[in-house]
């Protein structure tokens, strides 16, 4: 496909062939970067292909606009306050690239957004992949089904193919897509790095394990997630998952499969809600070991070496507990507190726990309940996907701890992180933040992208310039990422190593599950 990217002076509306079809872009900006969004990857997952595995695009005669958005899908989170469209025909991805030729073979990055694989979606405008791309990278960023569209598990579904991980299977589909079509963009498809954040997170380290992503992507970086653990332990088996989709039914009136198909969207979304309140993982709509896209637990693979063998960068925030703390144990008291710990870790264990997580006044109990929170839903599974990639594949590995703070980002909450990444800066809503940035935030910013490109071109976060990031290893040294930014002994190793301490052969223990 020589050629298939005019030089700088195109016209508006530069114009590039895919397989599917020509797709019309934004013109390029002042850094050069084009803008395609809204290209459609899979067929509309409507009608009688709801549940099924993304499907083949019918090719299309002249040139599509790609110039908006595509709608997300339906969000499962109740009241979810984010604009923007959404709908079940959901499969487009955005392409960023400055590229002017095809034969460039940029560093492709390509981006899985988060929200616990119940909302959000590619049109995050902290997540625009344009100031990315004119640092040399070409950037993707798609939509994949969510909630009890990505999700739903059921025996009727089995005896179509394996249910359970539609929305994995679109993200699999969108890394062939990219395979397929990248080089029309000016992007190396043998130099793709998969990035996400949170569930997004969660999404890479579970392809990382998965036999059905091996060639689709080459690095990966993982932003406050990597195994789909929680605080009830591992993601659901398929049996959970499908005792979850069979009360899902009942619930609508012993419903078949055929009728929840010819459901309306809408309603089929209305009577699957999800709130903070409730464990993602265990008792939601969400990834699932269905023996065919997740073949076990990804931690367990991880354990025995089975994941891809590729360079990984993966981290945490200081505060990732923020918007989860209606999840955390009870802890209006210290006494409470100190209870509920010891149910949840057995009396055997309880000094153990008050040594990380001590409780000796009320105050000290809630930052306790806090740091207990945030590890459990995220940081101690980062901290054990370093160690244990590290360990069962010697492949390259680069940890991280965010804590940054400033008027525009008072707390090192999960996300924060993100629009220092992308460069955009937006703002901090989770943190209830208006702040714009100042000259040191947009310092760290050019910091991280520096770091972030550079392990996406040669699976290396380091560069003339920064500061020194070494590999991780034994020592447990990870990137603080902060008012000073420096490598330093992982802040929380013994926090993570208790916590760590409860899984067998890589796999916490299951606490109060039930299909809801």
């Amino acid at each position: 496909m020589h050629g298939s990217i005019i030089p700088q002076a195109a016209r508006p509306g530069q114009t590039i062939r895919t397989q599917a079809g020509q797709v019309r872009g934004a013109p390029r900006d002042a850094s050069g970067v084009l803008a395609f969004k809204g290209i459609p990857y899979a067929a509309p997952p409507v009608g009688p292909l709801r549940w099924r595995a993304p499907q083949p695009l019918t090719p299309w005669i002249g040139v599509r606009d790609a110039l908006g958005f595509g709608a997300g899908s339906l969000s499962s989170l109740a009241d979810d306050p984010r604009p923007g469209p959404r709908d079940e025909d959901c499969l487009t991805l955005n392409v960023w690239t400055a590229a002017n030729d095809a034969d460039e073979k940029r560093p492709v990055m390509v981006w899985i957004h988060g929200g616990g694989f119940q909302f959000g979606s590619s049109a995050n405008p902290a997540t625009d992949g344009r100031l990315l791309a004119a640092k040399g990278v070409v950037v993707v960023s798609f939509n994949y089904r969510l909630g009890i569209f990505g999700f739903l598990a059921h025996p009727e579904l089995d005896a179509e193919a394996p249910s359970g991980n539609y929305g994995l299977q679109d993200q699999l589909a969108a890394l062939r897509w990219v395979q397929a079509n990248i080089t029309a963009f000016g992007g190396d498809a043998d130099n793709v790095t998969l990035f996400g954040e949170s569930a997004g997170a969660m999404a890479v380290g579970i392809l990382m394990a998965s036999p059905l992503a091996r060639g689709l992507f080459h690095k990966a970086i993982c932003e406050s997630g990597a195994f789909w653990d929680g605080r009830h332990g591992p993601l659901q088996s398929h049996d959970e998952a499908r005792a979850r989709g069979l009360a899902f039914a009942r619930r609508q009136g012993d419903a078949s499969i055929a009728t929840l198909r010819a459901m309306p969207a809408e309603q089929l979304n209305a009577a699957a809600p999800w709130r903070f309140e409730r464990d993602h993982v265990t008792q939601a709509f969400s990834p699932s070991i269905d023996r065919h896209v997740v073949p076990d637990v990804p931690a367990r693979r991880f354990l025995r070496g089975e994941q891809m063998r590729i360079p990984l960068l993966a981290g945490w925030n200081s505060a990732e507990q923020f918007p989860f703390m209606s999840q955390s144990l009870p802890h209006h008291t210290a006494q409470a507190f100190r209870a509920a710990a010891e149910r949840m870790f057995g009396t055997d264990r309880l000094a153990d726990f008050l040594k990380n997580y001590p409780a000796d006044t009320d105050e000290q109990a809630r930052a306790s309940a806090a740091a207990l929170t945030g590890d459990m839903v995220v940081g101690e599974q980062c901290w054990q996907v370093l160690r244990l990639h590290r360990s069962s594949t010697l492949a390259p590995v680069y940890g991280y701890h965010f804590n940054y703070t400033s008027p525009y980002t008072p707390i090192a909450s999960h996300v924060t992180e993100i629009p220092f990444v992308f460069g955009t800066l937006t703002p901090q809503r989770i943190v209830g933040c208006a702040t714009p940035p100042a000259e040191a935030d947009r310092a760290l910013s050019r910091t991280m992208m520096a770091y972030w490109v550079n392990f996406a071109t040669r699976g290396d976060p380091n560069g003339p310039g920064l500061p020194p990031w070494p590999s991780h290893d034994e020592s447990d040294v990870v990137q603080i990422l902060g008012n000073t930014i420096q490598a330093r002994p992982n802040p929380h190793a013994d926090r993570f190593g208790f916590l760590g301490s409860f899984r067998e052969h890589g796999v916490l223990p299951r606490r109060g599950r039930e299909a809801t």
